[in-house]
C-alpha cells in the first residue's frame, strides 16, 4: 500500500469554489473529505478483490429485489384464492404456480444470505491482511520522530484502532444500502400504484431522520476524536498494572489503588458520556417508528376503504399491509446504513492521515563508495520536536577514517543525539554531516545503514531464539546459514554462553513467547554479537557495557579491540575503562563539543573532562571491595 495522497484519484475532483458556492464552507469542507474517504475505501477494497467485491454487490442486489417479488407473489397468491373461492372452482394450477415462485424465491433468499456471509467473511480476511500489511509498510517509511513526538501519538493510536476493520465495515455498509436501497425503490414502486400518497409522507419522514442520524454520528466520531489522548492513558494504566516489567515496583509501592481508580474514573467519564449519546439515539429513533408507523397505518385505512368499495383487491390490501411493515423496517435500515457508511468514513480519513505522514526525504540513491566511513559535522543544529532547547548547538567535528573515538559528558549533554544523527534516525536543523565526503540526506538510507554496526543504548530484546537474535545483525546471511552464525558468536565471546541456554542456539528468548530470560548483562553481549554480525564500516556502541560487571566488562572490552580492527569507532560512554581504548575523546556539555584530546592529552588540561575522571575515581575508591 502506498500513502493516501499518491494514490491515483484519491481525492475527489470537487470544484471546492462552486462546491463553496452552495454550501456553507464548513459542510461543504465536511463532504469533499467525507467522499474523498470514501472514494478511497472503494478504491482499496477494490485493489484488495475484485472478484470478491462485484459477487457481494451483486448478492446485495438479488437480495434487495427479493421482497418485492415476495410481495408480488403473496397478491397473486391471494387473487387467486379469493378468485377461486367466489367462482366455486379450485385453481389449482395457479395456486401451484405462485407456491413455485414464493418457494424458489425464499430459497434465492436464505442462499444468498448465507454466500453474502461467506462473501463477506473472505474480502474482510483479505482487506485485514492488505490493510495491516500496508499500514505497516508504511510505518516502516516513517522517521523515528514521527513515532516519538508526542504530538504524532495521537495520530499513531488512531491509525492502530483496527483499520482493516473500519474499511471492511464502510463497505459492508454501502453494500447494505444498495440492498436496502433496492428493496425501498421496489416495494415503493408496488405501494405508489396502490397508494400514491404514501411517497410524499415517507420523504417528509424520512429526511428529517436521515440528518438525525447522521448528526448522532458525527457527535460520536467527534467524541471519540476527543477521547484518543485519555484511551492512551487507559491502555498504560493497563500495562503499568500488569506488565512484568512494572508489577513489583507498583506491588512494592502500592500504586495499584490509586492507578485503579485513574483508569476508573477515566472510564466512568466514557460511560456516562456514551449513556447521554445512547438516550438520543433512541429517542430519535423511537419518535421516527411512532409517527411513521402512525402515517402508514392512516394509508392502511384509506387502502383498506378502496378495497371495500371495489377499486382495489383483497391481494392488494395483502400486498399492502405486508409491504408497509417491510418497506418502513427496511427504510430505518436504509437511513442506519447511510449513517454507518458516513460515520465510517470519518475513521478511514483517520487511517488516510496516518498514510498521509510523510517521511524526511530519502536521499538521492547514493552509495557509499570508498567505505572508509569518514565522519564529519558541519556547524550542524538540533532540537527534538516539541523542543525549544537545541539537544546540539553548532557541532563540528571531524572523525578520521578508522580511528576510535570516545565521546564523553554529563547526562543530557548530546551524546546520544549525535550518534543518532550519524545513524540518520534524525536530520540536521542546520549545517550538514557527511559521510566520505558525501551528504548524509544524499545517500539511500538503506545503503547508509548496510554501513553501521550500531549498539544502542536501549538495545532490541527480540522474542526470537537466540541465534535468531544474532542472525537479525545479518539476517539476509545469516538467518538461514547455522554455521557462520556459529564463527560470529564465537568471535563475539558469546559461543560458550549460548551453549549453555536451555535449548542451545534454539533456545527461545524474552517472556513474552519464549520461557528463558536473559539477565542484562547477557542482552547486552548479545547485542553487541548481533554487531559483530555485520561487514560495517562504521561502529556505534551506545553506553556498551552498562550493563555488565568489571571482569565481564574486561572480557567485552577485548572483543572491542577486535571489533573496531579497520573500523571507524564512535563510543558513547560513562566508563573510563571504555573510553580509555579511544584514540582522540570528545566531550561534551548542553549539546556542544567542549574539549577533544587523548585521555592523557585532557587530564593534563585539568578541565571538565579531567573533573569527570577525578569524580569517576573517587567513586571507585569509595565503592566496597566485592
Amino acid at each position: 500500500m502506498t500513502p493516501a495522497a499518491s494514490i491515483p484519484g484519491c481525492r475527489m475532483d470537487v470544484d471546492r469554489r462552486r462546491m463553496t458556492r452552495l454550501l456553507p464552507a464548513a459542510l461543504a469542507e465536511t463532504i469533499q473529505e467525507l467522499l474523498s474517504s470514501a472514494r478511497w475505501a472503494l478504491r482499496i477494497g477494490w485493489s484488495t478483490s475484485p472478484a470478491l467485491l462485484l459477487g457481494d454487490a451483486a448478492l446485495a442486489l438479488v437480495r434487495g429485489a427479493v421482497p418485492a417479488a415476495l410481495a408480488l407473489t403473496a397478491r397473486g397468491l391471494v387473487n387467486v384464492t379469493m378468485s377461486s373461492l367466489h367462482s366455486g372452482s379450485g385453481n389449482f394450477r395457479g395456486l401451484a404456480f405462485w407456491l413455485g415462485i414464493g418457494f424458489a424465491l425464499t430459497v434465492v433468499d436464505g442462499v444468498a444470505r448465507l454466500a453474502n456471509t461467506l462473501v463477506a467473511q473472505r474480502f474482510r480476511d483479505d482487506l485485514n491482511f492488505e490493510i495491516t500489511s500496508g499500514i505497516l509498510r508504511h510505518a516502516a517509511t516513517l522517521d523515528v520522530a514521527f513515532f516519538e513526538d508526542v504530538r504524532t501519538q495521537d495520530i499513531l493510536q488512531r491509525a492502530k484502532d483496527n483499520p482493516a476493520e473500519r474499511i471492511a465495515r464502510f463497505v459492508n455498509e454501502v453494500l447494505s444500502c444498495l440492498s436496502n436501497a433496492v428493496q425501498v425503490v421496489s416495494l415503493l414502486a408496488l405501494l405508489v400504484v396502490i397508494e400514491p400518497w404514501i411517497l410524499l409522507v415517507l420523504v417528509l419522514f424520512t429526511l428529517p431522520y436521515l440528518r438525525f442520524q447522521w448528526r448522532l454520528a458525527t457527535r460520536q466520531h467527534a467524541l471519540e476524536r476527543s477521547r484518543t489522548t485519555k484511551r492512551r492513558w487507559t491502555h498504560y494504566f493497563t500495562s503499568t498494572l500488569t506488565d512484568r516489567s512494572s508489577v513489583g515496583e507498583v506491588r512494592i509501592l502500592g500504586l495499584a489503588p490509586l492507578l485503579i481508580e485513574r483508569f476508573r474514573a477515566l472510564m466512568a467519564e466514557f460511560r456516562d458520556q456514551d449513556r447521554k449519546l445512547y438516550v438520543h439515539g433512541f429517542t430519535g429513533s423511537s419518535l421516527f417508528v411512532l409517527v411513521t408507523t402512525g402515517a402508514i397505518y392512516a394509508m392502511f385505512v384509506r387502502v383498506a376503504y378502496n378495497v371495500l368499495s371495489g377499486s382495489l383487491t383483497i391481494g392488494d390490501l395483502a400486498i399492502f399491509g405486508g409491504a408497509t411493515t417491510r418497506l418502513r423496517n427496511t427504510l430505518e435500515s436504509l437511513i442506519y446504513s447511510i449513517s454507518a457508511a458516513m460515520e465510517q468514513t470519518l475513521y478511514i480519513a483517520n487511517v488516510i492521515e496516518f498514510l498521509d505522514a510523510k517521511p524526511s526525504p530519502a536521499g538521492t540513491g547514493g552509495t557509499p563508495e570508498a567505505r572508509r566511513a569518514e565522519i564529519e559535522f558541519r556547524d550542524v543544529r538540533f532540537a527534538y520536536p516539541g523542543s525549544s532547547e537545541p539537544a546540539l548547538d553548532g557541532v563540528s567535528l571531524h572523525v578520521l577514517p578508522g580511528e576510535t573515538v570516545a565521546v564523553v559528558g554529563e547526562n543530557g549533554a548530546g551524546k546520544t543525539t549525535l550518534v543518532k544523527l550519524i545513524a540518520r534516525l534524525y536530520d540536521p536543523d542546520e549545517g550538514c554531516i557527511l559521510f566520505d565526503g558525501v551528504d548524509l540526506r544524499a545517500l539511500a538510507r538503506e545503503s547508509l545503514h548496510a554501513e553501521l554496526a550500531f549498539v544502542f543504548q536501549g538495545f532490541g530484546h527480540y522474542e526470537a531464539s537466540a541465534a535468531d537474535n544474532i542472525a537479525y545483525g545479518d539476517w539476509r546471511r545469516l538467518l538461514h546459514d547455522r554455521d557462520a552464525l556459529r564463527r560470529v558468536a564465537e568471535q563475539a565471546g558469546v559461543d560458550e554462553m549460548l551453549q549453555a541456554m536451555p535449548q542451545g542456539y534454539d533456545t527461545m528468548l524474552g517472556r513474552m513467547f519464549g520461557d528463558y530470560d536473559p539477565s542484562g548483562g547477557q542482552w547486552q553481549k548479545i547485542a553487541v554479537a548481533r554487531a559483530f554480525a555485520r561487514n560495517a564500516s562504521l561502529l556505534i556502541l551506545d553506553e556498551p557495557t552498562s550493563n555488565l560487571d568489571a571482569r565481564a566488562e574486561y572480557e567485552l572490552f577485548c572483543r572491542f579491540r577486535d571489533l573496531a580492527k579497520g573500523r571507524t569507532t564512535i563510543i558513547v560512554s560513562h566508563r573510563f575503562s571504555t573510553v580509555s581504548m579511544a584514540n582522540r575523546i570528545i566531550v561534551m556539555d548542553r549539546g556542544r563539543i567542549i574539549e577533544s584530546g587523548t585521555h592523557d592529552e585532557l587530564l593534563a588540561r585539568a578541565g571538565s573532562y579531567a573533573d569527570l575522571y577525578e569524580l569517576h575515581r573517587r567513586q571507585m575508591d569509595a565503592a566496597p571491595p566485592k
